[in-house]
């Protein structure tokens, strides 16, 4: 073999080894280096450029620089063609949205990075609430802000020499949200997916879909996704926490974009169902004192070991041996803590004169807290379950074992859960008659009775 064609088999050989060893598979590269801004000082503000806006898109003439944060971010591909920025890395007072045709911009504005825009040039619009600047289209002849053309942002777009900054997102609520926020980074704590949306894909495939978030107070926000983004078919989490992400708005609804599932911590417990049922909220005492028809009550209490939402719950009286309700009580209101009463009187004020404090709730007489001792209640849970029952429904209480007429019937301290069938062993009975097994001794109030206190 010729000495010339061995070096130039050698030669291609080590020009092979370098071509494939450089191909690369991973597509997270390094940021380019890029050229930052020493000599730009701003001298506006986002407020001052918001006031340029009138009644329609305008172009922007003055030599204006406005200095900002970049809050948000492409990488995961929930944000596309636009940057969002604020004024400071933490406590901003406004935010602002730039539209830009680039790809990758997060490798040039990375979150953190401060930026410098020269706004010559630039249009500034408003579109369904939201302050844009960027480029210009005409619709059906009328100017619109739109995305930037790349070739062009380089001329009006700068990251500034300086590190990024680390980003403290503003600590809110939903119902303390307002507009100044937009664009700017919030965090929302105590917020979980609605129940109905729990598992779903974040994103229908290459559709904008928007998802509800909801706090434990029934507040509610849209969570806005991608359809392109790269966490599209993950599914939404079933639990309770911190979500981080950039506000925005259309037309007067708030809407949360996140950059990253790490924006999501919903880790905790869900919020306690809106209507919740117990068998461990029942019917402790009744009373209807021989010396004081307006000291009546029904006392409920709460054997279990977290409070309970009474929303939707009702208790119910059947006059005598009636089979159809005779009165009610709505007790959607309130709620019953846990080892605790709730009281129920039909005159509050008497009440109040007679045992030293007030109710829970005072009602109306004739209610089912104003038994004369011979009629049958139940307790009804917001489904229509009956929970816990006094008396046996379509029976005269007169004569039985359920009667408490000038008396008192006081659920047995033994007795931790609801019972929907009335059992007599479950209870100490006092009347006038004594029959049935009942104990003939009338109750006077207040010495005789203990409201708020169970036995």
């Amino acid at each position: 073999m010729k000495t010339d064609t061995f070096q130039t088999i050698v030669i291609l050989v080590l020009v092979e080894i370098v071509f494939f060893s450089s191909c690369v598979k991973n597509r997270d590269f390094d940021p380019p280096e890029t050229q930052c801004s020493k000599g730009l000082i701003a001298n506006t503000t986002i407020q001052n450029v918001k006031d340029l806006y009138v009644d329609g898109t305008v172009e922007i003439q003055g030599d204006l620089v406005l200095e900002g944060v970049v809050v948000s971010s492409d990488k995961e591909g929930n944000f596309f063609g636009n940057l969002h920025f604020q004024d400071r890395p933490d406590n901003p007072t406004l935010g602002l949205e730039i539209e830009i045709d680039v790809r990758d911009s997060h490798l040039f504005y990375g979150v953190g990075q401060k930026i410098f825009v020269k706004l010559k040039g630039l249009y500034l619009g408003k579109s369904k609430g939201v302050y844009k600047i960027g480029g210009v289209f005409t619709s059906f002849g009328n100017l619109s802000v739109g995305r930037l053309p790349a070739a062009a942002v380089d001329q009006h777009l700068f990251a500034a020499c300086e590190s990024p900054a680390p980003i403290k997102p503003r600590l809110t609520t939903i119902d303390g949200l307002n507009a100044d926020m937009l664009s700017t980074l919030i965090q929302l704590d105590g917020l979980e997916v609605v129940d109905e949306q729990v598992g779903l894909p974040f994103a229908t495939p290459q559709e904008e879909t928007e998802r509800t978030l909801k706090d434990c107070e029934g507040n509610e926000i849209v969570l806005l996704n991608s359809g392109y983004a790269n966490f599209q078919a993950q599914p939404l989490p079933d639990g309770n926490g911190t979500i981080t992400g950039v506000l925005t708005e259309d037309n007067n609804t708030f809407q949360l974009v996140v950059r990253d599932l790490v924006d999501l911590d919903f880790s905790g417990k869900r919020c306690p169902p809106d209507q919740q049922t117990s068998n461990r909220v029942f019917i402790s005492e009744l009373a209807d004192p021989d010396n004081n028809s307006g000291a009546r009550f029904v006392e409920l209490y709460n054997s279990g070991s977290e409070t309970l939402s009474l929303k939707g719950w009702s208790l119910r009286r059947y006059t005598n041996a009636n089979t159809e309700v005779s009165s009610s009580i709505d007790l959607s209101n309130f709620t019953i803590n846990t080892e605790s009463t709730f009281v129920i009187s039909p005159n509050a004020m008497e009440f109040e004169t007679v045992y030293g404090f007030a109710p829970d709730l005072g009602v109306k007489t004739n209610s089912p807290a104003d038994s004369n001792g011979d009629d049958n209640l139940e307790l009804v849970d917001p489904f229509g379950a009956v929970i816990d029952t006094f008396g046996v429904i379509g029976e005269d209480g007169s004569g039985t074992d359920h009667e408490f007429e000038d008396g008192r019937a006081v659920r047995n301290s033994g007795i931790t859960k609801a019972n929907p069938v009335y059992t007599f062993g479950e209870w100490t009975v006092y009347n006038d008659t004594g029959a049935a097994g009942t104990i003939n001794l009338p109750q006077n109030a207040p010495e005789d009775f203990t409201p708020g206190i169970r036995d």
